[in-house]
């Protein structure tokens, strides 16, 4: 059976202005570039898998069902640009969380590979034909075979990989 490749994006500063603890839809604004680039992608054959780490959950200030609300949200954005994202993949735990239940170090918790590991076994992925693009050190994701990149952003001044998200078409 064929595997599919994935184009795994981070959420906060990828697809969406990093606004710090987003949550609300009406709070968000569109990376410049970003429907160009899953547009792209997908007419490569990618699947495209968001993957977001959400402290914000551990931390009191928003819960899950806001989390899945929004990433619903960005979907339906998303459909209406002629874009499929296939699934989105969040992190709700922060080792600092004032949550008990999600103040914990978790293999969710991206640069470790849970995430990744389970997206690609429910999506039938080969990790070596994908990519994942973050704006951070911490989307560096310590999964081998996975290509992880990173935009040039407030996060990542100097060490990045790329000027702009629309460069990464190049290596599609």
């Amino acid at each position: 059976m064929t595997q599919n490749k994935a184009l795994f994006l981070d959420r906060d500063g990828i697809i969406n202005v990093d606004t710090k603890y987003l949550h609300k839809s009406e709070n968000v604004i569109f990376i410049d570039g970003i429907f160009e680039l899953c547009r792209a992608a997908q007419l490569k054959g990618y699947l495209l898998i968001v993957v977001t780490n959400q402290a914000g959950v551990a931390r009191g200030y928003f819960t899950e069902e806001d989390v899945r609300v929004l990433h619903k949200w960005i979907k339906n954005k998303f459909a209406e640009q002629g874009i499929t994202l296939t699934a989105f993949y969040y992190s709700p735990f922060h080792p600092e969380g004032v949550v008990e239940k999600y103040r914990k170090d978790s293999d969710c918790r991206k640069p470790k590979p849970g995430l990744f590991i389970k997206a690609a076994e429910e999506h039938n992925i080969n990790i070596n034909q994908s990519l994942m693009i973050g704006d951070k050190q911490s989307d560096r994701i310590q999964l081998e075979g996975l290509t992880s990149v990173v935009i040039k952003s407030r996060y990542s001044k100097e060490n990045f990989d790329f000027e702009n998200i629309l460069d990464v078409i190049k290596i599609l």
